[in-house]
């Protein structure tokens, strides 16, 4: 009888161990997953305004070379899309950016659920150096992760046409 008690008291604790285990695995799981994604969020938002800082700091046209990807494009009003970083150079060589300032604040991202795309958008702003006067649109960008973890852009589209009253 003593063996019989001793034999049922140890698969008992042997389930409950096992149960304890498999609890703290799903434990684990779910705390990586939720940790991902907080990691993430915020990650384009400040990628985003790090892109502008450059522009404000070195220039539009090195702050776009420096963020598009390799097949990244390029829309804007009365042009044919400017398809990849190549021919994005070749137009910035035709065209100076040192008579105005381009800046821009994201208002919003989302990020796929498989954390290697996502968007911004928010409102840009052209300030003319020589005269002051301030233009003001809209802008969205959809990036894309790349292998070494940073963020570049795959397509960037805006249009101009905000007035101060529109904030």
């Amino acid at each position: 009888m003593l063996d019989s008690n001793y034999s049922e008291m140890k698969k008992k604790n042997g389930v409950n161990i096992m149960l304890f285990v498999l609890i703290i695995i799903l434990i684990g799981i779910l705390s990586c997953s939720r940790g991902t994604k907080n990691q993430s969020e915020g990650i384009l938002l400040q990628t985003d305004r790090d892109f502008s800082a450059m522009s404000v700091k070195k220039g539009m046209h090195k702050a776009y070379l420096n963020y598009v990807a390799e097949e990244g494009v390029i829309l804007r009003n009365n042009s044919f899309p400017e398809k990849s970083k190549k021919m994005i150079e070749e137009r910035f060589s035709e065209k100076g950016d040192s008579a105005f300032v381009s800046s821009w604040e994201p208002m919003f991202e989302k990020i796929s659920a498989s954390g290697d795309m996502g968007y911004t958008y928010g409102i840009h702003t052209n300030t003319n150096k020589k005269t002051g006067e301030i233009t003001k649109g809209t802008y969205v960008t959809i990036w894309q992760k790349q292998p070494d973890g940073s963020w570049k852009f795959v397509l960037e589209s805006n249009n101009q046409g905000l007035s101060e009253s529109s904030e």
